[in-house]
């Protein structure tokens, strides 16, 4: 049965396409990866079952296509986070590793993906192109530091590596549920992203 949302609609040119990757991710989020489909995908969306293999080629191009709209809003919401926290260093930091973690937090499912190398096409044009993009906001976290010397470029990309692997390290282990007996040991207790902030906050980011 098509989506409510797309029975009643008229495709024009390049509607069609959005409206697949649309109904991709909305099963993603119900059924997990295990129930994504081109034939699943084209049944939501009430079209033939040839019209994601035509937009797409195959179910990698699909799933690479999804991911690479999922890492277009994940570098615009890092973006976002970076840009609203100053030229501070550490403030940078903080506020990318926050809007990293919520980011998982609120997609679960198309962050698993996103971050799963060996169902995707990593020379897919789009994809390759979202992923530099987020690669670059994850850089100009731990840009704007006008008062310290200048970084060779080693301690750069080790700065941008251990901050990358605390807060990837901390999305997989909140989406893996391995935080919840810590978490509910501690007074309160915390939810994830106010112990993401407390964990940001113990490790020196400057």
């Amino acid at each position: 049965m098509a989506s409510p949302i797309l029975q009643s609609r008229s495709y024009h040119h390049g509607d069609l396409k959005q409206a697949l990757l649309t109904e991709a991710e909305a099963l993603l989020r119900v059924e997990g990866l295990q129930g994504l489909t081109l034939r699943a995908v084209s049944r939501a969306a009430g079209v033939t079952h040839a019209a994601p293999a035509n937009h797409f080629g195959d179910l990698s191009g699909l799933l690479s296509e999804l991911a690479a709209s999922g890492y277009r809003r994940f570098a615009a919401a890092l973006s976002a986070a970076v840009a609203a926290a100053g030229e501070e260093q550490r403030a940078r930091a903080l506020a990318m590793g926050r809007a990293y973690v919520a980011f998982a937090r609120e997609n679960p499912q198309l962050f698993l993906l996103m971050f799963r190398g060996e169902r995707l096409d990593a020379m897919r044009p789009a994809l390759r192109d979202a992923i530099a993009a987020a690669r670059e906001v994850l850089r100009s976290a731990l840009s704007g530091r006008p008062d310290a010397p200048p970084a060779s470029p080693l301690q750069r990309a080790a700065e941008g590596i251990a901050l990358w692997s605390l807060v990837h390290g901390y999305a997989m282990l909140m989406l893996d549920g391995r935080l919840k007996g810590t978490l509910g040991a501690l007074p309160g207790p915390p939810d994830e992203l106010a112990f993401a902030e407390a964990v940001l906050g113990a490790v020196r980011l400057a």
